[in-house]
């Protein structure tokens, strides 16, 4: 996991220095804060317009609110586990690793399927059952020609 940060570190330095040196051959000369403000605002407007439709074609399912908040949810365990990775490398308390990291996410992407199984189970339950007491109320209910007979 140590590797994989500074292996990440790495790139991100190389393209942070990369950055500065084509904004100063462009005339610009940013500093460190107004560098992280144009790339962390163009990067973010990005990913909202990525998301933004990938979600606006996710609300077109039956189970979009579901799906919604599957992907929000893994991006927050995401979020979650390095940090905790993270916390463990700085503080020494626990080992950093990405295995680790990876064994977390497994562990939601488990219980969600398991949770999905349970609820796809009730539903289809629920579904049969309705499905039975309409079939069971048109054969109960009188034909027409029972009606006027009476």
């Amino acid at each position: 996991m140590k590797e994989c940060i500074v292996f990440i570190t790495n790139i991100i330095n190389v393209l942070h220095d990369g950055l500065i040196y084509i904004f100063y051959l462009l005339g610009f000369s940013l500093s460190d804060k107004e560098l992280h403000f144009w790339i962390i605002g163009i990067i973010g407007l990005l990913t909202f317009l990525s998301v933004y439709m990938i979600f606006k074609l996710l609300s077109k399912w039956k189970f979009s609110i579901t799906a919604i908040s599957f992907i929000y949810t893994l991006t927050v365990m995401l979020v979650l586990v390095f940090a905790i990775e993270i916390q463990q490398g700085i503080t020494t308390r626990g080992n950093m690793e990405f295995d680790d990291a990876i064994a977390g996410l497994w562990g939601f992407l488990v219980f969600f399927s398991i949770y999905i199984a349970f609820a796809s189970f009730f539903l289809l339950s629920k579904k049969l059952l309705s499905s039975n007491k309409e079939k069971k109320i048109k054969t109960e209910a009188p034909t027409r020609s029972q009606r006027h007979v009476n």
